[in-house]
């Protein structure tokens, strides 16, 4: 029985309009276009077979409608899959033979219902719930029915009012994850107390007495933390986008400065260069200027030898012919004034000394050569130390236990050159112990006069952490130092911790000095203190060591040379000490 209705009856015009065109063959000469859509069922989304009419007017495949309707069997309730119309009983549905023939007319003319590959879903693509055979790709899936639809099953969701309020949502393949595996229910419920998602008959039952509240309400009140939580995100973006800023500027500026800085030191090492040549030009001025004084001098002895040597032979000759002068009379009247001679040059004079007339010289730039090396080998140092000391001020955090201390751990010794001459070096110059008599220092520039001080031979820089033991009845500080402190004074010029060229622990009374300004250290006595100095970050942290590490004191500044470490004995008791461990 085939049901008709206003719908039912157009199509019906339509078709008859058809059959006659194509009867005449007139169809595309008048130009008339059929939507493919129309002679398709929405289930297939194919063109219709064995074309069946439903009574709300929708047309489907027999077959597909059949299969349909049978997964409705258990409600006794059967609907259209388009307009979702109910039908109580299940209606019989017979073939429309009309819209068969139209639709086998319209095979005959290549019309074709397929839609392209791309639209059909794949293994990853969400697939429409509701077509049959080759499944097209969701557009979106509806939270109430937890189903998901391509366009045109989901067009009942545009069109029907019940189902315009459902919630529809991007294609989802989790729709499942919404069903209460215990009671088969959507959950839309949440429960606070187990922090999980439930159904209403789970708040009724296993989660009865605990806090639940809509899950649409809880997400309200997450959305509105999630909103706190972007603004925190993007603040935080922001700083960093300032940040990511700073530092291309710091490359900018690290770059220009180390172009400056080689620029420069190419001049200076130019006009080093060209220093070294003149004074080449000037000792070579020099030894050619005394080399042609001296040739001159000799060249002129020389031709005064050659000229007595030829008065000599003339005088030779003289003598010679006289002696064969047969007449003794001639002879005798002529000897007087033959033998008569000139004063000769004294011979005696003349010193030959081998080929060493300008080694002196030689030996002389040697001397310099080799001072010059010194002082560069010297300087190099500080040049070197100047160029690592360049570093940019990430913030990098600090060790936290004793073992990641050790690994900035650096080995000190004192240099005897600055050591107070009633303290005592030894180990190495790793201990130093306050005496009651001189030492045999000889004087130098660095010591320490008046103050019971000595610094460290190595300079401080970088990352480097370094442990001191003491022994004896107190009095000892432990300090840091720029190299240029006084050395020669007794006040606070010269003491550590006195003055703004260095920072002093006082492990007896348990005080940090610095620029004659005490502060108390509120930590545990130790005879054993650890220091650990960030020198590009200007941290420097006092540590007492035992099992832990308990911090002491901490400095936050920014040095400006390289740091010595010290010791201070401030109290004159003999027999304390003071020693750098070894931790390697």
């Amino acid at each position: 029985m085939i049901f008709k209705s206003a719908e039912t009856s157009f199509i019906f015009e339509e078709v008859k309009l058809t059959q006659s065109l194509l009867l005449r063959g007139e169809m595309e000469q008048k130009g008339v276009q059929l939507d493919r859509e129309t002679f398709s069922c929405s289930i297939c989304l194919d063109l219709l077979k064995d074309p069946v009419t439903l009574p709300c007017g929708h047309n489907y495949c027999m077959e597909c409608i059949k299969v349909h309707w049978d997964g409705q069997d258990g409600t006794g309730v059967y609907s259209c899959p388009q307009c979702m119309k109910r039908f109580i009983p299940r209606p019989v549905l017979d073939i429309n033979t009309m819209l068969a023939v139209l639709v086998e007319e319209l095979k005959k003319t290549g019309l074709q219902a397929a839609p392209a590959d791309h639209c059909y879903a794949g293994p990853e693509d969400v697939a429409c719930d509701v077509c049959t055979g080759r499944k097209l790709k969701a557009v979106k899936s509806c939270l109430v029915c937890l189903a998901s639809y391509c366009e045109k099953h989901l067009q009942p969701h545009y069109d029907v009012a019940p189902l315009k309020k459902h919630k529809l949502v991007k294609p989802s393949k989790k729709l499942q994850e919404n069903i209460c595996s215990l009671h088969d229910e959507v959950m839309k419920m949440f429960c606070r107390t187990d922090r999980q998602i439930i159904c209403y008959l789970c708040s009724v039952e296993e989660h009865k007495d605990h806090d639940t509240i809509s899950a649409a309400a809880e997400r309200t009140e997450r959305q509105r933390e999630l909103e706190g939580s972007r603004g925190n995100v993007q603040q935080k973006i922001q700083d960093r986008q300032k940040d990511v800023k700073l530092l291309q500027q710091e490359v900018e500026d690290i770059n220009q400065s180390a172009e400056k800085t080689l620029e420069g030191n190419e001049k200076l090492f130019t006009q080093l260069m060209r220093l070294l040549k003149k004074r080449s030009r000037d000792v070579e001025q020099e030894v050619r200027s005394q080399q042609e004084t001296q040739v001159s001098r000799v060249k002129e002895l020389q031709e005064k030898l050659e000229q007595e040597i030829a008065e000599l032979k003339r005088k030779d000759a003289e003598l010679e012919q006289l002696s064969h002068t047969e007449d003794h009379n001639e002879f005798l009247h002529n000897y007087p004034s033959v033998s008569a001679l000139s004063e000769p040059t004294d011979s005696s004079s003349i010193h030959i000394r081998p080929l060493t007339y300008f080694q002196d010289v030689t030996a002389a730039v040697s001397e310099v050569r080799d001072k010059l090396q010194q002082v560069l080998d010297e300087e190099w140092k500080k040049i070197s130390v100047s160029v690592k000391e360049v570093d940019v001020l990430l913030s990098q955090p600090g060790p936290k236990t004793r073992a990641g201390f050790l690994r900035y751990s650096q080995e000190i010794t004192l240099d005897p050159n600055t050591a107070n001459r009633q303290m005592l070096l030894s180990d190495g110059n790793r201990k130093v112990t306050r005496m009651d008599q001189n030492q045999s220092y000889s004087d130098h520039p660095d010591r320490f006069s008046r103050c019971f001080q000595v610094l460290s031979r190595e300079s401080l820089t970088g990352r480097c952490y370094f442990e001191v033991e003491m022994r004896g009845r107190g009095g000892v500080h432990v300090a840091v130092a720029y190299k240029n402190i006084n050395r020669t004074g007794s006040g606070k010029e010269s003491v550590f911790g006195r003055n703004n060229k260095s920072w002093s622990l006082d492990c007896y009374n348990n005080s940090f000095w610095y620029n004659n300004i005490e502060t108390p250290v509120s930590g545990p006595p130790s005879s054993r203190v650890g220091v650990y100095l960030d020198h590009s970050a200007g941290t420097l942290s006092f540590y007492s060591v035992s099992e832990t590490m308990t911090l002491l004191h901490r400095v936050q500044t920014t040095f400006t040379q390289p740091l010595h470490a010290g010791f201070w004995f401030g109290f004159v008791i003999v027999g304390n000490s003071a020693e750098f461990c070894k931790l390697k």
